[in-house]
């Protein structure tokens, strides 16, 4: 009886695949727009040649650096959990996931490691041109690696372009239909942004936080004009983003937007639900308070239009979670009015000229410096957690996509990981904020170039200029 408690294998694989790809994510979300911003703030300091705009590049820099390091290592397990516990799904689809996958290795990965540390150490080595062409390429290098991994999530969810053959593996028929499935541009569009705004509220906590100790400082002055910049116009293009992918994902995965509204009766004038608990045995949300008609109206733009409910659809299609589908999606939606609440009111008081003179602005700014972070995890439950129960939507179950392993197995891996990512991610993660409470500050030193960076392996290279040692028998 107790046996029956515990959980399955395919709960624990489904766990720590969601644990890591979580931790994860939270690197990529912020370094995509970090390596964006600094293209931009070099390419400022080239055009104008003013030191405020150098020293915040090489302020962040160090960050960059970091947080990047932290996104390669943290993702390296992924990669071979496809093989251990999701061995059924790998094989079924490598022949359209594989590629997708090898062409972010050779495109956005070689692209990437090719500049890095011409970015990183290049500075005073080579041209000013050359290394902000490394910086731009590193920067195109991050929107590369998100376009073919969004290809490949996309592909997941809403498939195309595929047969399956004999053996019921999926085999590209159409390359442009596969990679350029239905919901990719909406997926591509909506993530990248958001990308976007998770690194403009962390450059705007970091530089309101260094206003609060020195308004006079111009370093973070730059930081949070430009970060404030990002919230007022992006922020609100993402509401628009995010409604043209709602109504995309209603198309093509109904039972997916049925959890994330509450609805289970299909009916016209359908409500937007604010609170409630969807209860999937009573088939109801229970303790709702919504406004009549607004789903309708954003879901299929008309506010008389009929909008279909789960109960509608068949029991074994809905989301396995409907709770979770349902917070995690308020959570994203209501970070992101607090972004576009932010963006707003930092533009009316940079036309009053008190951008940098209202201590309350600048604790909101700080407050929300981790919005993005929880909003892109939020916004990565309801897309994943909403696909479930499919690993492909519609065609391949998530049960029968495990592998044939022993749930102890998976429970012990799983707990060496949760010991591994506390302790290695938990510091990187302090020595972060420990950068973010240096003060930006003039003549801003670089990564330093003065030891060789272990990248791989557990010996580093000789420092270049080392005196050269003769071996012993020499």
């Amino acid at each position: 009886m107790s046996a029956d408690l515990l959980p399955s294998a395919l709960d624990l694989a489904r766990a720590q695949f969601a644990f890591t790809v979580v931790w994860h994510f939270l690197f990529p979300a912020f370094t995509i727009g970090l390596a964006s911003y600094l293209a931009v703030l070099e390419a400022f300091w080239l055009a104008t040649d003013r030191d405020v705009y150098l020293d915040t590049y090489r302020y962040w820099l160090k960050i960059f650096a970091v947080a990047f390091a932290m996104g390669v290592v943290s993702g390296l397990v992924m990669s071979y959990q496809f093989g251990t516990n999701w061995s059924v799904f790998s094989d079924r689809t490598a022949p359209v996931l594989g590629p997708l996958l090898g062409y972010e290795v050779l495109t956005a990965f070689f692209l990437e490691a090719g500049f890095l540390g011409v970015m990183l150490f290049g500075l005073e080595r080579v041209g000013r041109r050359l290394h902000f062409l490394a910086t731009g390429l590193v920067a195109g290098g991050t929107l590369l690696s998100a376009f073919w991994i969004l290809s490949a999530n996309s592909w997941m969810q809403t498939p195309a372009g595929h047969v399956l053959d004999a053996d019921g593996r999926f085999v590209p028929e159409d390359w442009w239909a596969v990679i350029f499935n239905p919901s990719f541009p909406y997926r591509f569009a909506h993530t990248v942004t958001a990308a976007y705004l998770t690194t403009a509220m962390i450059v705007g906590a970091v530089g309101a936080w260094h206003l609060l100790r020195d308004r006079a400082n111009p370093r973070a002055r730059l930081m949070f004009s430009m970060a404030m910049w990002m919230a007022a116009l992006v922020a609100p293009v993402q509401l628009v983003l995010g409604d043209l992918h709602g109504g995309n994902t209603y198309h093509h995965q109904p039972a997916k937007v049925a959890a994330m509204e509450g609805h289970f009766e299909s009916v016209a004038r359908a409500p937007s639900i604010l609170f409630g608990w969807p209860d999937a045995q009573a088939r109801e949300t229970k303790y709702e308070i919504g406004i009549p008609g607004l789903a309708s109206l954003y879901l299929v733009h008309d506010l008389d239009a009929k909008v279909t409910g789960l109960n509608d659809l068949p029991r074994d299609t809905w989301p396995t979670n409907l709770p979770l589908v349902f917070w995690a999606f308020r959570v994203m939606v209501g970070l992101g009015l607090l972004m576009i609440a932010l963006g707003g009111l930092s533009l009316y008081l940079r036309r009053k000229g008190q951008l940098y003179d209202e201590p309350w602005l600048h604790r909101f700014a700080v407050a929300m410096g981790p919005s993005g972070l929880i909003a892109v995890t939020a916004g990565w439950v309801v897309t994943e957690a909403g696909r479930q129960p499919f690993t492909v939507y519609g065609l391949l179950r998530t049960a029968d996509s495990v592998s044939p392993i022993a749930a102890p197995a998976v429970a012990a891996s799983l707990a060496a990981f949760a010991v591994v990512y506390f302790a290695v991610l938990g510091a990187g993660i302090w020595y972060l904020f420990h950068l973010f409470n240096q003060a930006p500050r003039p003549h801003e030193p670089g990564p330093s170039a003065d030891q060789p960076v272990r990248t791989a392996g557990i010996t580093a290279a000789p420092a270049v200029g080392a005196e050269p040692r003769l071996h012993p028998a020499e």
